[in-house]
């Protein structure tokens, strides 16, 4: 097939601090070893099979970013005197260095910070029923997928299971300092520009993003991954048609098949057949090559 995938990872001498869908979570003394899997999940559940690469892509392209955007907020990224973090890796395990990242011990805040420069997803959902999204009224008449006037900050509650739920800037006051939120909301809109303008010269319109936000330090800072096909909708730009739902470089072909077998969405999740996963294997890997002009 290709190359066997990275599912799960013990690390002698690490204390593995938790596992999420994608990413493994290790105790470094003063920092964190974050390394992303190569784990594929759809409608909330983990799938057995996983996609390879996958974790590369989603490590990759988020330094990809953090390097873009340093000069908009700092990130979790964490620097050594004297030593590179890529050696500190590959001391610790050769194999890790592509798909891995030693960041510094951030304080999360409360809620996803969400970006929607166009209208998919829930924001669509939403729309229909009320014409806003996330209580933000909307033009009139406005199709599916159709670009926004302009990109709004659409914050979300971090769930622990199922989906995360999307709330007003109120709501999300009522989480966190408001002021932190406004820095947040400043930080979110200005990444997300950069980003969207830089990408539709590669070929990629990002419909919408999640970024996250921590504080380190006293500041607020970018951690968690960015921009990436998995917190991200991608869309091939020379397909782009409002009026309906988008191809993408993501998950795709892996929601298409799912709901082709006639999947109840329970688990057990099923596996995945061999030219479903090389199907999505090869997106992940054209995002990043569209991004970065190279080849991973």
């Amino acid at each position: 097939m290709c190359d066997e995938p990275l599912l799960e990872l013990t690390l002698p001498g690490l204390k593995k601090l938790r596992g999420g869908k994608v990413r493994e979570i290790f105790e470094l003394g003063d920092h964190l070893l974050f390394v992303a899997t190569d784990r594929i999940s759809a409608f909330d559940c983990i799938l057995p099979t996983g996609i390879p690469r996958k974790g590369e892509v989603l490590s990759q392209i988020s330094h990809f970013w953090f390097n873009k955007t340093a000069g908009i907020i700092p990130n979790h990224r964490a620097q050594f005197a004297g030593k590179s973090p890529e050696s500190v890796i590959q001391e610790i395990d050769p194999s890790l260095v592509d798909r891995s990242m030693i960041v510094e011990k951030a304080q999360p805040l409360p809620i996803e910070c969400v970006v929607r420069g166009y209208l998919a997803g829930s924001g669509w959902k939403e729309y229909r029923r009320s014409g806003t999204v996330c209580g933000i009224p909307l033009p009139e008449d406005l199709a599916e997928s159709a670009e926004l006037p302009e990109p709004i900050f659409t914050p979300a509650t971090k769930a622990q299971t199922g989906h995360d739920e999307n709330i007003s800037f109120e709501q999300a006051g009522s989480l966190m300092d408001r002021t932190l939120l406004e820095q947040a909301r400043e930080a979110s809109l200005k990444l997300y520009s950069l980003a969207r303008e830089y990408a539709i010269k590669r070929g990629i319109i990002i419909a919408d993003t999640k970024f996250e936000f921590g504080l380190f330090q006293g500041h607020l800072i970018l951690i968690d991954e960015a921009l990436t096909p998995d917190s991200s909708r991608f869309w091939p730009v020379n397909l782009y048609t409002p009026g309906t739902s988008q191809p993408s470089f993501d998950k795709q072909y892996v929601r298409d098949y799912l709901e082709q077998i006639g999947w109840n969405k329970l688990p057990p999740a099923p596996a995945l057949p061999k030219d479903v996963v090389i199907q999505t294997r090869d997106k992940y890997l054209e995002a990043y090559a569209r991004l970065t002009g190279n080849v991973l």
